[in-house]
């Protein structure tokens, strides 16, 4: 059991029969007759639903540690999606539900941090920003200013808006969780 007022982002907590992880924390000051309060914005592993909730600094929680290990992607299914541990070559799967969108931008052979508890993969934590080369776009404006943007499609079949001075086969930035353009890496193309 922990005190609320330790949790800190990246903690699991066991509420209501379900396992979270903890992603932001408000820490309110209590005034005058009102006791202060922290405020959690978590997220459910298993099936990524996000929830707030409120906790009173004295309050005690369930907190769950979960074993970390770096694995290797190799496929995905329609269900899960696989990984393996490359010094034993055992295989997990994780549920597409527990990845929260994040699987359009896993590559195959690329190392993930998998989340296990009591044996089970439970989540992985996959980075926020993701390297990806632009498969296809339209041409860029030239003269044109650089805040306009246009549509493109990144190697994992996945569009996005860039702006106009991007080309085919420039690699980009992305932020995986809002599939959103970050900026541009290098200007060599394939």
């Amino acid at each position: 059991m922990i005190l609320a007022s330790d949790i800190k982002p990246g903690m699991a907590l066991h509420l209501d029969g379900k396992l979270f992880k903890v992603l932001e924390i408000v820490r309110h000051a209590g005034s005058g007759q009102m006791h202060g309060f922290i405020e959690l914005k978590l997220k459910d592993i298993r099936f990524s639903h996000f929830v707030e909730r409120r906790f009173k600094l004295a309050e005690r929680l369930e907190e769950v540690e979960l074993a970390k290990q770096q694995m290797e992607y190799l496929y995905a299914d329609t269900d899960a999606l696989f990984f393996m541990d490359p010094d034993t070559f055992e295989q997990v799967g994780i549920p597409k539900t527990a990845a929260g969108g994040a699987e359009k931008f896993i590559k195959e052979g690329s190392r993930v941090t998998v989340e296990m508890l009591g044996g089970e993969a439970v989540s992985m934590d996959f980075p926020k920003v993701v390297e990806m080369r632009v498969a296809s776009t339209g041409p860029g404006i030239r003269g044109g200013q650089d805040n306009t943007m246009k549509s493109a499609v990144l190697e994992n079949g996945v569009e996005v808006l860039v702006p106009h001075f991007v080309e085919t086969g420039d690699m980009v930035r992305v932020d995986a969780e809002k599939a959103k353009y970050i900026d541009r890496v290098t200007t060599k193309r394939m």
